[in-house]
């Protein structure tokens, strides 16, 4: 299943894509600098958040795209239960 996304989802998905990595590199910068553990901590816990709020809207894209073409998959010879299967695994990799 390819992913499409409409323009605001896109640019929704890619702005927490991009503050994830800003703030991955705050990270890296912080240690590098001996910077204080809390504030480490902080800015590796901002960046997780902003990986799943990515994540998220990732798979729920999938999700609904999947079910609009679910009769597709079926002609593919994949039944709606592996889909099902497939999608439950992406879901739960990020939980």
């Amino acid at each position: 299943m390819e992913l499409q996304f409409e323009g605001d989802e896109l640019k929704s998905v890619l702005n927490r894509l991009r503050r994830a990595q800003g703030q991955i590199s705050g990270v890296i910068k912080m240690i590098e600098e001996g910077r204080d553990c809390e504030d480490v901590v902080t800015q590796l816990a901002a960046a997780s958040r902003a990986l799943d709020r990515a994540g998220f809207a990732i798979i729920a894209t999938g999700l609904q795209q999947c079910l609009t073409d679910a009769d597709r998959n079926e002609r593919d010879g994949e039944t709606t239960q592996q889909m099902k299967a497939r999608l439950e695994k992406l879901f739960l990799s990020l939980a």
